[in-house]
Parts: C-alpha cells; sequence; structure tokens
C-alpha cells in the first residue's frame, strides 16, 4: 500500500487531500496541529515550539518509517496589508512561517523520506506571479515557495534520484472559510477542493505526468477548473 504524508492534514484542503487518499487505498500520515481523525498515522505538533525545533521534531517522529510515495504540503494561510501597514513585520512573518518554513520543512523531509521517482507537491498562489500590493508579505511568501520548487527541480536540488517536485498555484479554493468572508463573490470563479485532490493523486500515482520544477497554475471558470503550466 502507497503511503504518502500530508503537511498540513487538518485543513480544509488537507482535510480532502486525505479522504481523497484514502479513498485510492494509501496510507496516510498527517502532519499538523490537530489530529485529522480520517487516517490513524498523526504527528502532532506544538504551536509552543520554536520554529526551528519543528523540523528536528517531525524527523525524530517519521524514523520508524523506511519512505513516503508521495509528499504534500498544503499548510498556509492568509493576511492583508501594504509596506505602509504597521503589522506588516509580523504578518510578513507569519505568512513566512505558514507558506514558506512549511514548504522548506516538506522538501526536507523528502530529501529524507521521499522514495527514488516519488512525488513532491508544494502550494504557491497564483497571485504571487504578479504585484500583490494589498497583501505584500503573503506574495512574498508564496513567491519564495515557487522559486523553491525552481530550485529543487534544477540539478543538485537535493531530492532521491528521479524524484519530482512541482507546485500549485490556486486562485480562489472555495472552502467553507471563504465562503463565510466572501458571500457574494463570484464562486463560479473559485476552486472545489476535489478537484485539487484528484489531480494530486492522479500525479502521485503516475496516472498523470508532470515535470519537475513546474508551477501548476489552477483557475477556474463557469464551474469548470482548468490546471496550466
Amino acid at each position: 500500500m502507497p503511503h504518502v504524508l500530508v503537511y498540513g492534514g487538518s485543513g480544509a484542503l488537507g482535510k480532502n487531500l486525505v479522504d481523497t487518499f484514502a479513498n485510492d487505498g494509501w496510507t496516510i500520515t498527517s502532519v499538523d496541529f490537530t489530529r485529522n481523525e480520517a487516517t490513524p498515522h498523526n504527528v502532532v505538533l506544538d504551536p509552543s515550539h520554536d520554529i526551528h525545533q519543528i523540523p528536528k521534531y517531525v524527523v525524530e517522529a517519521l524514523g520508524h518509517i523506511t519512505h513516503f510515495d508521495a509528499m504534500i504540503n498544503v499548510a498556509g494561510g492568509w493576511a492583508g496589508g501594504n509596506v505602509a501597514s504597521e503589522d506588516i513585520f509580523e504578518t510578513t512573518q507569519k505568512m513566512y512561517q505558514q507558506s514558506t518554513w512549511t514548504s522548506l520543512i516538506t522538501a526536507h523531509l523528502a530529501a529524507k523520506f521521499l522514495k527514488p521517482g516519488g512525488v513532491l507537491v508544494l502550494t504557491g498562489a497564483t497571485a504571487a506571479s504578479s504585484p500583490t500590493p494589498g497583501m505584500v508579505g503573503y506574495g512574498m511568501a508564496k513567491a519564495a515557495v515557487h522559486h523553491l520548487v525552481k530550485s529543487i527541480g534544477a540539478e543538485g536540488g537535493g531530492l532521491p534520484d528521479k524524484a519530482k517536485a512541482v507546485a500549485i498555484l490556486p486562485s480562489t479554493l472555495d472552502t467553507p472559510m471563504n465562503r463565510k468572508f466572501m458571500p457574494n463573490a463570484d464562486h463560479s470563479t473559485w476552486i472545489p477542493l476535489q478537484e485539487i485532490s484528484d489531480k494530486v493523486v492522479a500525479w502521485a500515482r503516475g496516472r498523470e505526468q508532470i515535470t519537475t520544477g513546474s508551477l501548476i497554475r489552477i483557475f477556474a471558470k463557469d464551474n469548470k477548473t482548468t490546471f496550466t503550466v
């Protein structure tokens, strides 16, 4: 039975991924600050830990595992603000911790645990491909994830032989939280979580091919989702 690690497995997209991988016959290990009860395999993080302690803690918690067939990071968050905002330093640091740091941890774990030929998926954002003046910390953090994936995909990137790394760059996800805070938005342009989960499972299974180092943009229009490199 193939084994996948989902970092951020208790978030909206993470839960959907865990369920989708389970339905496809995978063993799932979730890493998050809370347990995902849909899988018996959880690494529960302590929010009081210094961020520099987390990588070592997770590596030790996974010490009994020989390898993963796929490793996914969908941890993240959002914060607004431009460079004039009084809290810009706090929000930017938070965005780096939630998006860039978790992606770096997952990539480091992949260097240790991903099987040769395995798949690593990190989460960027379509918005970070352009200027983000109203959410500069978020844009910086996600752009760093894009750079990380390109670097991993280059020669000497550090992954096992023939392993592939890609980033998904979604626009707005159709989550309960987004619907709560944006009830009047055009939901036909939002991306259903299941569309992403199905695609990630297809990549992990090898049913659809990916090119390492790719940034895969995800858009929706008129309730139709498109994946483009």
